[in-house]
């Protein structure tokens, strides 16, 4: 998942940056609200974590626009000094999926994050059914009667982020930008996420058929459930 942290704290925004990428999040980094803004009129973020603190913007203002175009859809958590009552409460008003209060355990964090994901996508544990397979998305594996499947990172991304938005077609384009993170910054080939579903298949139906993971024509790709 590709997450943006806003925070004009530079060694705490580092330090998010190094854990979240430890636990195999995509993660940028704007140390000021003009930054944040560019790169979110850009990129689709799945998770922002806004610091309201910053020095050029009030959080709450930013917070604003990421609930418009392309990050309507995004978990945000506030993470800020900023502890009176009614700073919470505005920004859950607008929009804000938790509020954290510095200073904060990384690993409270990351237990939030994944409370969000579980909510948001209406799973009810980190081990997730998948036809004959299941997805162990805290272990990182993908299971067939017991047996690992052996699947690279970027395989296990795109399975899961394909799972988490079951029945609904995700274009190459949207996969790209969620897996590989922002696509204008890099050397963007659409074949790379065909080349991955083809890889994923054959080490599935190596187990059992796959038939629930569908190729759209001209589109993308959707697993049926």
């Amino acid at each position: 998942m590709n997450i943006l942290v806003v925070e004009d704290e530079l060694s705490l925004a580092e330090e998010l940056r190094h854990f979240l990428e430890k636990e195999h999040y995509l993660c940028e980094v704007a140390n000021t609200g003009s930054d944040a803004s560019e790169k979110m009129a850009v990129t689709p973020y799945d998770f922002i974590l806004l610091d309201l603190g910053l020095p050029d913007y009030d959080g709450l203002d930013l917070l604003q626009e990421a609930r418009q175009d392309l990050n309507a859809d995004a978990s945000v958590i506030i993470l800020s000094a900023r502890g009176a009552v009614e700073d919470r409460v505005n920004g859950l008003n607008l929009g804000a999926d938790d509020y954290l209060p510095k200073p904060f355990s990384l690993l409270e964090l990351h237990s939030r994050m994944q409370a969000i994901i579980r909510r948001k996508f209406g799973v009810r544990s980190q081990v997730v059914p998948l036809h004959d397979f299941e997805v162990d998305i805290q272990n990182r594996e993908v299971r067939h009667k017991g047996q690992v499947v052996s699947l690279t990172k970027k395989e296990f991304d795109l399975l899961t982020y394909l799972l988490l938005h079951k029945n609904r077609v995700l274009t190459r384009l949207q996969l790209s930008e969620h897996i590989w993170g922002n696509i204008l910054e890099d050397d963007y080939d659409s074949n790379y996420i065909d080349v991955h579903i083809k890889n994923i298949r054959k080490k599935l139906a190596a187990h059992k058929l796959t038939d629930w993971l569908e190729t759209v024509r001209g589109v993308g790709y959707r697993i049926s459930l």
